[in-house]
């Protein structure tokens, strides 16, 4: 009986001591396959490169295109910052001048005002030149062929002669904003086109498909891609800001011209009603 205990314990040892050594050899033959896959990502974990690596990478044609970008992103990043600080001064001049001259009590402490203080925003300009046309022309007369025809006519031409100065210079760099919300996504898109093309290329030279060959140029297209939308869409967006401050500023100073010319060709006292305010109001 105890022979035949022993022989089954040392069955039992035997199957156990195969089964630890063939587990043994399978866990060794998986970690030897999973080695070159974990170093691999380990070494693109590391690697982990970014856009300007990306950028380094590319030929001339791609470090022009990304010079380029900056340089259209920095010029409407200026265009924005300036012309909305400009606007702001501006603005609150304007309604400075507007209240001081509808409080005045005659065009003579208007002009007062305005030698003192100077015309630096357009409402003042205008009435400056409009009063000045007048009285020229009340005192000389026609004296050279501009200055031909009534008062009236003379300051209606002068009035709208400042009216287009004064819109030509709150569009100034307006056309610079258009130009690069319209045509940085285009160079964007000619650089995916850049990147695709070299990425195509590099699959074409080699034996076959590796990462490694067409990471970099894909990396530059997508890179060119969101860089183009990035440049374009605060450009766009302050365009349109800036075309209706336009559009409402200018409404305010017609409105002014046209009270200014009525009471300059019929005399009457300055109201304190303000017309060109509620006009801009509605």
């Amino acid at each position: 009986m105890s022979e035949v205990l022993q022989s089954l314990i040392t069955i039992v040892a035997q199957a156990a001591s195969e089964s630890i050594e063939s587990t043994t050899t399978l866990v060794q033959e998986a970690t030897n396959s999973a080695a070159p896959v974990l170093t691999e990502m380990a070494g693109i974990t590391q690697e982990q490169p970014g856009m300007l690596e990306f950028i380094a990478q590319s030929d001339m044609v791609g470090k022009a295109l990304f010079v380029i970008l900056v340089l259209m992103s920095l010029t409407s990043w200026y265009l924005i910052f300036v012309k909305s600080i400009t606007n702001w001064r501006i603005g609150r001049r304007s309604e400075r001048f507007l209240q001081q001259f509808w409080a005045a009590s005659s065009l003579e402490q208007v002009e007062n005002e305005i030698a003192t203080h100077g015309a630096n925003e357009p409402f003042s300009h205008l009435a400056s030149h409009a009063i000045h046309a007048r009285n020229h022309h009340e005192k000389y007369g026609a004296v050279r062929l501009e200055e031909k025809g009534s008062t009236n006519a003379f300051v209606t031409r002068t009035i709208r002669k400042v009216i287009d100065e004064e819109t030509a210079k709150l569009e100034n760099g307006l056309t610079v904003l258009a130009s690069i919300g319209s045509t940085a996504p285009f160079v964007g898109l000619f650089g995916t086109v850049w990147g695709v093309y070299h990425a195509l290329i590099g699959i074409g030279l080699s034996d076959g498909v590796s990462i490694s060959r067409i990471a970099g140029p894909v990396g530059e297209a997508l890179v060119m891609t969101g860089l183009g939308l990035a440049v374009a869409i605060p450009a766009v967006l302050a365009y349109n800001a800036f075309v209706r401050t336009n559009r409402v500023y200018l409404a305010r100073l017609d409105a002014f011209a046209h009270d200014l010319f009525t009471f300059l060709t019929t005399g009457q006292q300055v109201s304190s009603k303000r017309p060109a305010t509620r006009a801009a109001q509605a």
